[in-house]
């Protein structure tokens, strides 16, 4: 008679980090379905832009700077929020503390620049399809920013009380620097449609 062997979990972590976790996955799913819906609107921008006799329709181009400008604050914001999800591998709560800080004023300020973009484009929502385009384009990713600093607000909150050492709370802080990297990632071809094909 065989004796079966008892394989003893208990001192397994609750928790996984990185692709060992469950919200790992579902924050990955987010992203595709997301990403794919920015791949819909931009073909839209493109198919309308294919159709028209001048682009863009009845205005003059976006102006640069107030574009530029968020750019260049998503890219700067990469190098903290790599090292953020360091730290945060690492379980180092009093670097991931401050952070967690450093980057929710870094998903404040493009939000703050964004105020003066929409009227930068020089064009309302329903003036016409090209006007309803940027407009979908620029609200879709202000959306994507403003719930990803939602998100990195509650962690910075949870990080300064009682559930900061929880190692959970390390992989949220993983799988939200993750997050912000979509955000940035999917910026870039739409500042490139919004920007650059209306100056062709």
């Amino acid at each position: 008679m065989k004796q079966r062997t008892v394989l003893d979990i208990s001192m397994l972590p609750l928790h996984g980090l990185g692709a060992a976790s469950v919200t790992w996955w579902g924050t990955l799913g987010f992203m595709l379905i997301e990403g794919s819906g920015f791949a819909l609107v931009i073909a839209v921008y493109l198919y309308l832009m294919s159709l028209a006799p001048s682009w863009p329709l009845n205005a003059p181009p976006p102006d640069l700077l107030p574009g530029t400008l968020v750019t260049i604050v998503l890219l700067i914001s990469l190098a903290p929020n790599i090292l953020l999800s360091r730290w945060a591998e690492q379980q180092d709560l009093r670097k991931v503390r401050i952070g967690m800080i450093v980057m929710s004023v870094l998903g404040i300020v493009p939000l703050i620049i964004r105020v003066f973009e929409f009227p930068a484009l020089h064009i309302k929502w329903d003036t016409n399809a090209y006007g309803s385009i940027v407009w979908t384009l620029l609200g879709l990713h202000t959306t994507h920013i403003l719930t990803d600093l939602v998100d990195t607000l509650v962690l910075a909150v949870l990080m300064f009380t009682g559930h900061g050492g929880n190692p959970r709370r390390f992989g949220d802080v993983q799988d939200n620097a993750m997050y912000w990297n979509f955000v940035v990632g999917t910026w870039l071809p739409l500042y490139g449609c919004i920007y650059w094909l209306a100056r062709l």
